[in-house]
């Protein structure tokens, strides 16, 4: 008989247990029981499996919750402590994005994000608010220059839908062009992020769609917005941290950076009373994947990594 109890730790991203529930009825083949349960880091209790839903899981509760495996729910594992895991002999596994949907998803949410801020859309409804009709003015799409920085999952798909729009889309990754054949096929120029402002050089707009690591943290800052054509638009799918938040605020309230499109944060949620709301600012509370689709998608890998780790199988998309 095998028994596994997987702690969700944080109480973000309501509805994971509700799919993750739906997945486990399915059946896991070679699991009796599985048990999900939440762990707060004020009192842990005895886990097998560790999820982190928007918190964080260190090398201390690991080994308060005696977890010999870590599955995020979805792609990325900035939350986890890869050093503690390594340490303690602790796996450390991820659902791909192009696996579950979750790509698709996030990738359409960047371009709501890019079209609302080109348009204005925060602007538009304090005008239907105020009976004005026929302003702003907006910026169309078509013809312009778009870099995404990562070149992953998540960014491919953003290219594909760009490239719809009639746009030379920039790809941007860690590496040369041959190591990235999917994205190579989709934009119009692949470059290094090794020197990320000359990467930017003719560029209008910016999609950040890549991990957040200590090489990127604060990557897009005054250098790469200024890179940017004046009058440009960011929009961050990645995490809060990859933009440096003075940089941006500076380059808004210059005018230079005509507007932006945040699915995520530095704090999350964000202070509703944060400067950065006061500019061109469209703000969506980290819900990139969060469709009905790519969380049964997630739903389904998790769950069968879970079991791969159960019956003592090779597992799958593994970090560390």
């Amino acid at each position: 008989m095998i028994d596994v109890r997987i702690g969700l730790v944080g109480g973000g991203f309501p509805a994971v247990r509700r799919c993750l529930e739906a997945a486990l009825a399915e059946g896991v083949p070679g699991l009796d029981h599985v048990e999900l349960v939440d762990v707060p880091h004020a009192a842990p209790e005895p886990v097998d499996v560790l999820s982190p839903l928007g918190s964080t899981i260190d090398g201390a509760l690991m080994d308060a919750c005696g977890a010999r495996f870590v599955q995020q729910f979805g792609v990325g594992v900035s939350g986890v402590d890869l050093d503690a895991a390594t340490e303690r002999g602790i796996p450390v596994a991820n659902v791909p994005g192009g696996d579950s949907g979750n790509a698709t998803a996030v990738a359409e949410l960047a371009m709501l994000l890019l079209l609302a801020v080109l348009r204005r859309f925060e602007e538009a409804r304090a005008n239907v608010a105020e009976k004005a009709v026929g302003s702003p003015m907006g910026t169309m799409l078509r013809g312009r220059t778009v870099a995404v920085l990562g070149t992953g999952d998540i960014g491919v798909e953003v290219a594909r839908r760009l490239a719809a729009f009639g746009v030379h889309v920039v790809g941007i990754g860690r590496r040369g062009a041959d190591a990235y054949p999917d994205a190579a096929a989709v934009v119009g120029t692949l470059r290094r992020a090794d020197e990320l402002p000359a990467a930017l050089d003719g560029v209008d707009d910016l999609v950040v769609a890549c991990p957040l690591t200590e090489a990127t943290r604060g990557i897009v800052g005054d250098a790469a917005l200024a890179a940017l054509r004046p009058g440009g638009h960011l929009v961050n799918i990645a995490r809060g941290p990859v933009v440096d938040r003075d940089a941006l605020l500076a380059a808004l309230r210059s005018g230079r950076l005509a507007g932006a499109g945040l699915d995520v944060t530095w704090t999350e949620p964000i202070d509703p009373h944060d400067d950065l709301l006061a500019e061109n600012v469209v703000v969506t509370p980290h819900v990139g994947g969060i469709t009905e689709e790519s969380y049964a998608g997630m739903a389904r890998g998790f769950v069968a990594n879970v079991g791969r780790w159960a019956r003592g199988e090779e597992i799958a998309h593994r970090v560390c």
